[in-house]
């Protein structure tokens, strides 16, 4: 392969640092004909995917493979898109700059349905055929993983392989059993048999889908002796033990989230019915604190970064948060390195230790009641109350702060307006606290708090699959209530855009039949599909019409659990039969309590790691 020569084209766009690689602790190899060649693609600009802890582990762990060269590819950008078309070039390797069209192994990380399109679009770009039963011996594998795998199906049709779960040791065994093939006579199929038996591995080809009249699926059942009837995820057993990245990828231009990112734990105990994450990352696994403390010394060391952020799905249920977080803070206080707490609780955080954090870097506050009464809380399980809120924010004011943000969700299953009411009600309630502690000469700027409101989105493995999503009239009803609700000095409103929830909630919950659909939207033109400037509601409404497809059939559709679900072939750990019992909870607004101090019986305990929670 041959070295792109961009130089010149570089000059024509908007951020020319997105193309250019060798930053600092990139990797670069010498490259023969044994090396397998593995190109990491994220299927949005550098910015985004350069802020992925996903890509920054699996990108140094490949690349401590011998004769394995992992290289990174981000979707280009617009204009550089346009540059390439218009002078041939392909999608390429930012380590080697050389086409990915042949490389080995080509994989895609699924954050967000709304990244499909630009899947197809960077394989259009490198040149390599969409359908996997279009691909011959000479094209690379199509790899997918991540949080949208436990529901491939949609974007099945482009897939050779799906990583089912954490992917550190089962990439190491696909890219093994590889080298072991390429050494020797192999064809692809021969390949993906010899993989299909890794635990973690899906090989969509060797399933076939059958439906019923009312469209609904009969069956999923395999067609190859390989493939298991039932897949299971991958799990890692033991983090202080497993691969994580002592140096990381350092970029030339400022990214989404630019600081080291320390992972502290993995999975949620807390079951929040409509959280897709807390149900498919169980069990809870802990970092110990010398594990932290050491890479932390060797992350700074590598990268010169100057804020380290702890990174969970709940960091304040870190058991030894107070532990890390003083070690942090004395130890590099001195050097004016920052320590930032993202997913806190008002349940379960000190505010003496955000003042400790504050000594170096200040911090916002920002508060997630998801649903404005207790009742809706209850339904989802969220196990905060008023109270929580009310005792967390008199102590935010009284400490010095003056700005909190609020999420909360619209659309959730039983919803009422009463319950948007409660929104309102929350928000006023935090203002007119402010005002109760905050005497006048001490008010300084004065107060914002920021009220956002997100549309629900049932996802697959939650109590809530069953669920229909709202639909936009209902939505756009419900946020104009809130728009004229929540008019008040000092209290914002912002809401999130109900077409693109709807199109998430299409795939999210999508079988393969929507793979026409999408390769019809790659001809029509729709990429970048998560970035309101590009997105174009009404390109897809006709992309539906024209492959036949009515999208509410999966969106706004309640479901029967007699019904095969199209990803009832992947287990996650998590049974159905715990999914309904939490979904006729919340019917009855009945509480789950934190699994870690009573065992639900969610099953992952049981059926994959033997009692590790």
């Amino acid at each position: 392969m041959s070295k792109l020569d961009i130089h010149d084209l570089l000059y024509k766009v908007e951020k020319p640092a997105r193309y250019l690689g060798n930053e600092l602790n990139s990797v670069h190899k010498s490259i023969d004909e044994t090396t397998v060649r593995f190109a990491f693609c994220f299927p949005d600009i550098y910015e985004i995917g350069m802020s992925h802890l996903g890509m920054q582990i699996l990108y140094h762990l490949l690349n401590k493979e011998e004769n394995v060269f992992c290289e990174r590819v981000f979707a280009p950008a617009i204009d550089m898109e346009k540059i390439m078309r218009e002078n041939n070039l392909p999608l390429f390797g930012l380590e080697s700059r050389e086409s990915i069209r042949h490389f080995d192994f080509v994989g895609f990380t699924l954050q967000y349905e709304l990244s499909y399109t630009n899947i197809l679009n960077m394989l259009d770009l490198a040149g390599t055929p969409l359908f996997s039963k279009e691909r011959g011996e000479d094209d690379p594998f199509v790899i997918v993983g991540g949080p949208c795998a436990y529901n491939p199906e949609p974007i099945a049709d482009f897939c050779d392989i799906v990583v089912l779960g954490e992917a550190e040791e089962v990439m190491v065994e696909i890219v093994k059993a590889y080298k072991e093939m390429k050494a020797n006579t192999y064809s692809r199929r021969s390949f993906l048999e010899k993989i299909a038996s890794i635990q973690g591995v899906y090989v969509p080809a060797f399933y076939d889908v059958t439906y019923l009249e009312d469209g609904t699926i009969e069956a999923i059942t395999p067609n190859n002796q390989h493939a298991p009837k039932k897949l299971k995820k991958r799990i890692i057993q033991n983090l202080d033990e497993v691969f994580y990245p002592e140096e990381i990828l350092v970029p030339y231009l400022n990214i989404v989230h630019d600081r080291v990112m320390l992972e502290v734990f993995r999975g949620c105990a807390r079951g929040c019915r409509f959280c897709q994450a807390g149900m498919i990352y169980r069990p809870v696994r802990e970092k110990g604190v010398e594990r932290l403390k050491n890479l932390t010394e060797k992350l700074l060391a590598s990268t010169g970064y100057e804020e380290i952020s702890l990174a969970s799905l709940s960091t304040s249920d870190y058991s030894n948060l107070d532990s890390i977080v003083r070690h942090l803070i004395d130890e590099y206080e001195k050097d004016k390195v920052g320590v930032s707490l993202p997913s806190l609780r008002l349940d379960n955080f000190t505010f003496e230790l955000i003042q400790e954090i504050q000594k170096v870097r200040k911090t916002g506050l920002t508060f997630a009641p998801e649903a404005g009464t207790q009742r809706l809380r209850d339904v989802i399980n969220k196990g905060l109350t008023e109270e929580d809120l009310r005792n967390a924010v008199e102590k935010a004011f009284s400490l010095g702060w003056n700005s909190v943000k609020l999420y909360f969700m619209i659309g959730l299953p039983t919803e009422t307006y009463d319950d948007l009411d409660g929104i309102r009600d929350l928000a006023f309630m935090v203002a007119d606290i402010y005002y109760e502690t905050v005497e006048k000469g001490q008010r300084g700027k004065g107060l914002n708090v920021t009220a956002s409101a997100s549309t629900f989105v049932p996802k697959p493995f939650t109590p809530f699959q069953w669920h229909p999503q709202d639909s936009l009239e209902e939505i756009y009803s419900k946020q104009r209530h809130l728009v004229e609700k929540l008019k008040r000095r000092n209290v914002t409103f912002n809401y999130h855009d109900a077409k693109t929830s709807f199109l998430e909630g299409v795939f999210a919950r999508g079988d393969r039949r929507l793979s026409k659909v999408l390769a019809e939207a790659l001809k029509a033109g729709c990429k970048f599909d998560g970035w309101h400037e590009h997105f174009d509601f009404q390109r897809w409404m006709d992309v539906f019409g024209q492959a036949g497809v009515d999208p509410s059939f999966y969106a706004n559709r309640q479901r029967e659990y007699e019904e095969v679900l199209p990803w009832d072939h992947i287990d996650v750990g998590v049974t159905k039969k715990f999914l309904m019992k939490e979904n006729e909870k919340a019917k009855a607004g009945v509480l789950t309590q934190d699994c870690r101090t009573n065992c639900s019986g969610c099953g992952i305990n049981t059926g994959f790691v033997g009692g590790i929670c």
